[in-house]
């Protein structure tokens, strides 16, 4: 099992390079990583967007374009369709987000004509090396569904189950997150928490270990959990934690960015392809783990 990011890398290489096709490409931190995985022997790029503006960023940056194809289109929505037009095509294997809104570059992907929607629900999988841990954390979700049901919240701990076992965990442990460790009839995250272990139970929610409802202190810590006499195999051991809304699963999500320094990457997944999808705050450095998480789900 994968248990940071240096193992992430090494094992996308194993993998065989992929292709990105990188929507609106002129972005420094973008190009930077995409250089990054060129270089690493990790993925090559098709750069879709203002081939001028690229031009530019990579001299701010330094990376040299002639090893990349670009495709010149100025347009940022046309230049997501094209994007997403060269995957669905098979000219690619994942699409990257760029500089472009996020709405912007789903749309295209949602595209009954040219898109990769499945029918399935999307949903964003954020994953983290926090320091001070032995294994990696994964959030979800914290970018794309705002308030989810209970079945969309079955299929989003599924996609990220997916994503566990692409990192090689063949069987994660799931943190149903609350406020609090007991089911309240007025809290429904609780009441949801109650019902998705109970389908873990009966074998509708498959290939993870599902716990829940849990507060954050009792999913991630032995202590905390035993201070609490909760004896649940997930307590202290998770490593997907659910959220139950996009402001609490943001507000993780950034809090471990920014107060515990952790590394992290970010990809959406439910669609035929990965798409790689960071914040426009995120590092190159997270970028270009985002991208190998992104060619080992493409691998699969």
């Amino acid at each position: 099992m994968i248990h940071a990011f240096n193992e992430i890398l090494k094992a996308a290489r194993e993998k065989g390079r992929k292709t990105i096709a990188v929507a609106v490409a002129q972005d420094i931190e973008v190009l930077t990583a995409v250089n990054g995985a060129k270089n690493l022997e990790i993925a090559d790029a098709i750069l879709v967007g203002d081939k001028e503006e690229i031009q530019k960023a990579a001299a701010q940056c330094g990376v040299g374009l002639d090893k990349f194809e670009i495709i010149d289109e100025k347009d940022k929505e046309a230049a997501c369709r094209k994007a997403v037009e060269l995957v669905s095509g098979g000219k690619a294997h994942l699409v990257m987000k760029g500089l472009v809104d996020t709405s912007v570059i789903l749309k295209a992907v949602l595209d009954e004509t040219i898109g990769l929607r499945t029918g399935n629900v999307l949903s964003h999988v954020a994953v983290f090396d926090v320091p001070g841990y032995d294994r990696l954390f994964y959030v979800t979700d914290a970018a794309m569904n705002i308030a989810p049901t209970l079945e969309q919240k079955k299929q989003i701990i599924e996609n990220a189950v997916t994503v566990a076992n692409a990192l090689g965990n063949d069987n994660p442990m799931v943190s149903v997150l609350a406020a609090v460790e007991k089911v309240n009839p007025k809290m429904q995250a609780t009441l949801d928490a109650a019902e998705l272990v109970k389908m873990n139970e009966e074998g509708s929610l498959k290939g993870c270990t599902l716990g829940g409802p849990f507060a954050l202190d009792n999913a991630v810590s032995v202590e905390a959990a035993k201070h609490k006499g909760i004896s649940h195999p997930v307590a202290g051991h998770a490593d997907i934690l659910m959220v139950p809304n996009i402001e609490s699963g943001n507000l993780l999500y950034k809090s471990m960015v920014f107060f515990a320094r952790a590394k992290n990457a970010g990809i959406i997944v439910g669609a035929k392809a990965p798409v790689v999808l960071t914040s426009r705050a995120d590092s190159d450095e997270a970028k270009l783990n985002s991208i190998a998480i992104g060619v080992l789900m493409a691998s699969l």
